[in-house]
């Protein structure tokens, strides 16, 4: 996936936006608390880093900024809550890199790219595959020839299907040509334990729900997904030092319904990105994995589209289908 040249140039570039016929207008706004919701379990990547820039985005904005966890399919839930609530910025939603993903894989309820006002991204991370300390695979080389060799194939766990995870899990399983087994789960924490349980071989998932696991040494990370080496994990490998032209990361993004007004959307994206410039909040988010990534509404807008290409062409390799949405 392509980065941006720069977090300034981004930023600098400004917002495109244009007059939107709704009565909300920044002079006012905001008067009661906003909701930031999002689509997975508390305590994940999402969940943690939704309450970091909620605490530091209320006292700009003089209200309270309520983290909704709205846990289930993938994030679709959520999604679909964001694009149908009223554009009048009091409802805000934490889109995942998935969110391109399930509009290859699902029938939505909501248009992907045009349901929804693009704020600002908000950070940028690889996945980790890791396993259990003791699994007799160290390297992906090794997983590669063991994975031919089994007489089943192995296991990895997802934080569910239509996820960065699982998709990830896909493209490695299509580039490398070896028989590896998605078992999807109801969130990554779930995933976590059934792998240090030995009841799965191996897991993909984000640095905030793995680093201190690995760290802790109830996990052993074999590779990262990302195209060059993860800051946290300087030893670990990219999948991609194996298997050539391998590459994925994921992200989270700051999202509203469609049609908010132009001013409101100028505030949110000035004092996200400026939550985002501070000192404290890098710090936060990179010790959970996370690097800060703020952009413009389009920039965002234009890497959900192209991702949705990607993942499109890596559905099809992989023979998997399109299902109706849960």
């Amino acid at each position: 996936m392509r980065k941006p040249v720069s977090r300034r140039a981004v930023v600098v570039g400004g917002l495109a936006a244009t007059a939107l016929p709704y009565s909300a207008n920044a002079a006012g706004w905001p008067e009661r608390p906003i909701t930031l919701g999002h689509g997975f379990a508390a305590g994940g990547n999402a969940d943690v880093t939704a309450r970091i820039i909620a605490d530091h985005l209320a006292p700009r904005l003089g209200q309270s900024v309520v983290v909704e966890p709205k846990a289930g399919a993938g994030g679709r839930i959520s999604a679909g809550h964001t694009a149908k609530s009223a554009p009048d910025g009091y409802t805000l939603g934490i889109l995942p890199g998935g969110h391109p993903i399930s509009s290859v894989l699902y029938e939505l309820p909501y248009d992907p790219v045009n349901d929804f006002t693009y704020i600002t991204m908000l950070t940028d991370f690889p996945f980790i595959l890791a396993t259990y300390p003791d699994h007799p695979v160290k390297t992906v080389a090794e997983l590669i020839a063991a994975a031919k060799k089994a007489s089943k194939p192995m296991i990895y766990g997802s934080a569910g299907n239509g996820t960065g995870q699982h998709l990830s899990g896909a493209l490695f399983t299509a580039m490398a040509d070896i028989p590896f087994q998605h078992l999807p789960f109801r969130g990554g924490s779930q995933t976590a334990t059934e792998v240090i349980g030995k009841h799965i071989d191996f897991i993909f998932d984000t640095p905030t729900l793995l680093l201190e696991q690995i760290r802790g040494g109830q996990l052993r990370a074999v590779a990262v997904t990302g195209k060059e080496r993860f800051f946290a994990l300087p030893d670990v490998p990219t999948i991609g030092e194996t298997v050539k032209g391998y590459e994925t990361s994921s992200w989270l993004g700051l999202a509203a319904p469609p049609k908010l007004p132009a001013d409101i959307r100028a505030r949110l994206h000035k004092e996200t990105t400026a939550v985002l410039g501070l000192p404290e909040v890098d710090a936060k988010l990179r010790k959970l994995g996370n690097v800060p990534y703020p952009t413009t509404g389009e920039a965002f807008k234009e890497r959900v589209a192209s991702d949705i290409a990607k993942w499109t062409k890596v559905a099809a390799h992989a023979g998997i289908k399109r299902a109706g949405a849960k």
